[in-house]
Formats: structure tokens, C-alpha cells, sequence
């Protein structure tokens, strides 16, 4: 699985645009004065040619209140998801004394740790890391979150300890895809596993947060095999002492699972609608393309009317999602579990298709029938044809002049068309627009003599006569 990196410190050092930078994007924000980020933010990181889960969190102060106090609680929780924690030092400010605490509690800690002295741009390594050797973390390494300098040596000394990231053995294709269960604590997930098991294989409770770590479920419905992950995990019932409450939910657990899963259910509580972490977790499979099924759990009992306002809220908050399978789904007395199992499957089939170039071609003829692309800076873009780039989700080749000049709605209106069209009901469809070199770029170079002495005679007689 995936390695998590932490990235603990005192505030305005610099984590959050540390992880702006491993994760490729602006989704933690980044302020000028201390104290912002207060709670933990996670995204997909890739640094070195590895990928790993990194962890935002908030500053550390040893002065305590009220809401320094949440910050604290918060950063421990990361430290505890994490496999490595990297300390974030200000190169400009120098060691200081809130340094040297976060020091202290990260000793404390089983975990490994790496020393990331940032704000070191143009400063030779030696010098800019000389200060915090005091720390007593291991060697520091001077970077620069805002250029990049020194990231990637970073993340080589805090991933050294971990195994590169490998797909699926021999023995797990064996076993078929994995269909990762994800959602909210206490929406079902254990529950829905164990009805698909028909035994209370894994623990099920009424208090949330009951699951702790991703375990995998070697199953076979209908002659298919497949192997459930349960996220973020638990432990079997004779491994809990009785009245026990295991540790709270794990997001990065959820993301391991999501990174490697096949196909995703993502399991929603129709009594408390749709939430923003719903949305939160739905959007995290979907960015990473995977086969997804939604199940609408706890379904039994609804009035009628309750049924409908929940299906708009589904349709409304989800639509991000169109092509996902919606099942309205009852784990407790196991009614819609054998349809939405069926669904995960066919999804992740789909995700593998192989399509003949003539086929994709086809589709986008049709589909340009229907809508032709638009003008692009006053000149008609001409996409001529299509065809496959790969699998897992689906990726469609899309060949044109000015191809990549199109915008991004109209990107998406191919996606679906293409999904439509080739009834791939339960994973997203990617296109990639690419312009096609112009065959005749060049020619005039290739012009022997005679002919460049011609073509300058009839330039000269045109424009005399313009």
C-alpha cells in the first residue's frame, strides 16, 4: 500500500505550500500569517517516481488554548495515519523554540522522521541545514516548497524505508478485482460486507469509528471472484476485548483502498442525505477514475416521501458523478445488495474494455453530427479521428488540428458521448486531445531552386497588383 507522509511543524513554515507542490495543486490554502490550516487536508502526492498520501496539518504552538488545543489533536491524529512524519523548519527564521518542542513531541513517537528546512532557495545545502542538526532528527535537508528545490531528495530520504509501490501480485489476480467499500463511519459498510458473507465476519457496532485498519475479503457471487476491502479495515471479533471501541476512522486508510481498488461502493446513509464528506469521498474515486457504485444505505423504512427528497439530493450532489450506478440498498435486511455487488463488477469490466480505432472513430463522427466542436480563436478545429490509450478507466485518443485548443466542456461532452455510445455503465471515460502535426509544416524548406525562384516571382506579381 501506499506510504502516508505528515508534514508536522509550527505554523507559516511552509506545509501547506510543501503540499501544494507534492500534490500538483492549490487544494490546501496558503496564507501570509500563522495559524491557517487548522485541520488536516490529504491529497495524492508523487515526488521521485513514487507515490505516496500526503497529510496536511496545522501548526504546532507549546503556548495552549482552546484552539491550539483542536490544532494539536488534529496533528496527532495525522502523526498516528502516517508511516513517516516530515518536521518543517523556516531556514529564514532560524531554530526556534516552537521548533524545538514540535522536536520533542515528534521523539516521542514511534514514527521515523525527516527534517525538511525550508525557505532555502539559493542557500547551499550545507549552510542552510547547519542550524537544526541540534534537533536531533537525523541529517536536515534544505528545500524550497515554493521552487522545488531539494523536494525530490526530500521525499527519497523520507520514502527510503518503504518498498516501491507494486501492483497486484500473481496470487491477488487470483483472487479477481478488489471492490473497495468506503463512506462515512457508521454508514454500514461492515454490515453490507457481512450480509454479502451471510456471517459477522467483521465487527459490526453502533458506535462509529469501529473500523481501524483496511482488511481484504476473498469472495466468489455467482462464479465471480472478487475481493472485498473493508476501509478503513477492522479487526476479527475474537481480537476484541468485549465493550472495546477501536480507534476512530482512518481517511488515509480510505485512500490506500481507493488507489488500489478495481471498483468502488460508496456507501451513503439516506437518513442523514448526502454529506460533504459523502461528496468529499465520491469525488476521490472519481478523480482517480475508478469503476464506481453507489449505495444508498439504510433505505428501509422511509416514507415514500422522505424516499424522493433523498433520490433529488442523490441526483443533485452527486451529479459530478453520471455515470455511477445509484442503488438504494438495505444492508441490514441485505435487499438491493445482490444487484449492487453485480453493478461494482460490471463497472470494473467495463473500466478493462478494448475498442477498435474504426469504432472510436465512428462515435466521434456521430458525436460531432450531433454538436460540432466550436471555433477556436476564429478558426474551425477538425478532429479526424480516435482511438484507444488505455484501460482502467478507459482512455480515448482524440487526433485533431488545434485538438487541444478545445475547451473543456466541450472535452466533457465527448467523454460522455463516448461512454453512452459504448455502454460503459459504471466508469468514467478520459479523453485526451491531441493536435495532429501539420504534414505540410516545413515544405517551403524543401523546395528545390527553381521552384523558390518561381513561387518569389509570383509573390512579387501579386502584390504589385494588390
Amino acid at each position: 500500500m501506499l506510504p502516508a507522509v505528515a508534514l508536522v511543524g509550527r505554523p507559516n513554515v511552509g506545509k501547506s505550500t510543501l503540499f501544494n507542490r507534492l500534490t500538483a495543486t492549490r487544494d490546501a490554502l496558503v496564507a501570509d500569517y500563522p495559524g491557517f490550516t487548522r485541520d488536516r487536508r490529504y491529497g495524492l502526492g508523487m515526488a521521485a517516481e513514487r507515490r505516496f498520501i500526503v497529510i496536511d496539518t496545522g501548526g504546532l504552538v507549546s503556548d495552549v488554548n482552546t484552539l491550539t488545543a483542536l490544532v494539536a489533536a488534529q496533528v496527532e491524529i495525522a502523526i498516528e495515519e502516517a508511516e513517516v512524519v516530515v518536521l518543517v523548519v523556516d531556514h529564514r527564521s532560524g531554530l526556534t523554540a516552537e521548533d524545538t518542542y514540535v522536536a520533542e513531541r515528534l521523539r516521542r513517537t514511534a514514527k521515523p522522521v525527516v527534517i525538511a528546512v525550508n525557505k532555502a532557495e539559493g542557500v547551499p545545502g550545507e549552510l542552510a541545514e547547519a542550524e537544526f542538526h541540534p534537533l536531533g532528527l537525523g541529517a536536515p535537508i534544505g528545500i524550497s516548497a515554493t521552487h522545488g528545490q531539494g523536494v525530490e531528495a526530500l521525499m527519497l530520504a523520507a520514502l527510503a524505508p518503504f518498498p516501491p509501490d507494486d501492483e497486484a501480485t500473481a496470487a491477488e489476480a487470483e483472487l479477481g478485482p478488489r471492490v473497495a467499500v468506503i463512506g462515512r463511519p457508521n454508514v454500514g459498510k461492515s454490515t453490507l460486507i457481512n450480509r454479502l458473507l451471510g456471517e459477522d465476519r467483521l465487527i459490526t457496532s453502533p458506535e462509529p469509528g469501529t473500523t481501524r485498519d483496511s482488511i481484504h475479503v476473498p469472495c466468489e457471487r455467482d462464479g465471480k471472484k472478487f475481493v472485498l476491502v473493508d476501509t478503513a479495515g477492522i479487526r476479527r471479533r475474537a481480537r476484541v476485548a468485549e465493550g472495546e471501541i477501536v480507534e476512530k476512522y482512518s481517511v488515509v486508510q480510505s485512500l490506500k483502498a481507493i488507489e488500489h481498488a478495481g471498483a468502488v461502493i460508496a456507501v451513503l446513509d439516506a437518513r442523514e442525505s448526502v454529506t460533504d464528506q459523502d461528496m468529499h469521498l465520491v469525488g476521490l474515486a472519481a478523480e482517480r477514475g475508478r469503476a464506481l457504485a453507489i449505495a444508498v444505505n439504510k433505505w428501509d423504512g422511509m416514507s415514500g416521501h422522505e424516499r424522493r427528497l433523498v433520490e433529488r439530493e442523490v441526483e443533485r450532489k452527486l451529479d459530478f458523478a453520471p455515470y455511477a450506478s445509484v442503488h438504494y440498498v438495505s444492508a441490514l435486511h441485505g435487499s438491493g445488495i445482490a444487484e449492487l455487488v453485480k453493478a461494482a463488477l460490471v463497472a470494473h469490466k467495463n473500466a478493462g474494455a478494448e475498442f477498435a480505432t474504426p469504432r472510436l472513430t465512428r462515435v466521434l463522427e456521430d458525436a460531432m453530427e450531433v454538436n460540432p466542436p466550436p471555433l477556436v480563436r476564429g478558426r474551425q478545429v477538425r478532429l479526424r479521428y480516435a482511438h484507444q490509450g488505455g484501460r482502467y478507466p478507459p482512455l480515448v485518443v482524440v487526433h485533431g488540428t488545434q485538438a487541444q485548443r478545445l475547451p473543456d466542456h466541450y472535452k466533457r461532452y465527448l467523454e460522455n458521448a463516448f461512454r453512452e455510445a459504448l455502454h460503459l455503465r459504471g466508469t468514467p471515460v478520459r479523453v485526451e486531445l491531441r493536435t495532429t502535426e501539420n504534414p505540410f509544416a516545413g515544405r517551403r524548406n524543401k523546395l528545390t531552386p527553381r521552384q523558390s525562384k518561381k513561387r518569389k516571382r509570383t509573390l512579387r506579381f501579386k502584390h504589385r497588383k494588390e
